[in-house]
């Protein structure tokens, strides 16, 4: 490993881009490919929203603001939520499409068409069957009776 005398800094540590000067670490100033979302959990925006509230001299909320990092927006958008009730609206929201609602006939609907499909196949069994019935009758030359329905045709 080579190192510079006069700053006692690795050539590794300069190419990874931590620069030691008279003792002072600097982060890497290089800004990640994705950022990361934050999210808040709704006891951490009610303790903020506390906090700012008990805010009174000019400038006390800024300084709020800038100490934990965030925007006067997410304020706003925490005090709309907080008055209308919302303490759900308060939790993160699960990002990403909503779940289709089930429907409650849904299953009655499957087992309808179970019972169709079933249906359906004993019904081409039984018409199977009559066929060769029919044909054993003609081969073995015996008359089928016809039933005449009862309607007086």
């Amino acid at each position: 490993m080579i190192t510079n005398t006069t700053t006692g800094v690795s050539v590794m540590e300069a190419k990874q881009g931590t620069i030691l000067q008279q003792g002072v670490v600097r982060p890497d100033p290089e800004v990640s490919e994705k950022p990361t979302r934050r999210r808040f959990t709704a006891e951490y925006k009610l303790r903020i929203l506390r906090l700012a509230d008990d805010c009174t001299e000019p400038g006390s909320i800024g300084a709020l603001l800038r100490r934990e990092g965030l925007y006067s927006s997410h304020l706003t958008m925490w005090r709309r939520q907080r008055e209308r009730g919302m303490l759900d609206g308060l939790k993160p929201k699960k990002r990403g499409r909503e779940a289709a609602k089930r429907n409650p006939l849904l299953p009655e609907l499957e087992r309808l068409r179970r019972e169709n499909e079933r249906l359906a196949q004993r019904l081409k069994q039984a018409e199977l069957i009559i066929e060769v019935q029919k044909k054993a009758s003609q081969m073995l030359e015996i008359p089928l009776e016809t039933h005449k329905s009862s309607e007086g045709d």
